[in-house]
């Protein structure tokens, strides 16, 4: 698999983010719904990633810069032809690399607090988040939950 930078205009990565979207508002209100949207995305304070096998789409992830020490994980999500097949943990261990080549001291990210987010929440036990308090701007939320970790 290869780790490319950016690719936000390829027809596979827009409708993987479309489905990230449209997964999001399936299970929170539009006000608790906090992916970036493409513009978002092709911000100055934004790195996106996508994960390729040969030309097939298998996920995608991003990192935000909150300030000079601390950045937020975004938009992480495998293609559903490739779950359960390392694709998270391997978009993961790359962007938690990148944030520490990158200086940062803190990595933390906002995901959902239903059942249908609980992989995701171990995923990033495994690889050492902690639960914490909202951060950057966010506010507390029953459909959210805030992880941490200490580069």
């Amino acid at each position: 698999m290869q780790i490319r930078v950016g690719q936000l205009h390829n027809e596979q990565v827009l409708a993987l983010l479309k489905e990230h979207h449209e997964d999001m508002a399936s299970h929170s209100p539009p006000e608790s719904v906090h992916a970036l949207d493409i513009s978002g995305l092709e911000a100055g304070d934004v790195t996106f990633w996508s994960l390729w096998r040969e030309d097939d789409l298998a996920g995608c992830g991003a990192l935000k810069r909150l300030d000079i020490a601390h950045a937020e994980i975004k938009s992480m999500r495998t293609s559903t032809d490739f779950l359960r097949q390392g694709v998270a943990q391997q978009l993961l261990a790359h962007i938690i690399s990148e944030a520490r080549s990158q200086g940062y001291r803190r990595l933390s990210l906002e995901t959902g607090s239903m059942a249908a987010f609980i992989p995701a929440r171990k995923l990033y036990e495994q690889f050492g988040f902690e639960e914490c308090e909202p951060f950057a701007d966010y506010k507390q939320d029953p459909y959210s939950a805030f992880m941490t970790k200490t580069l």
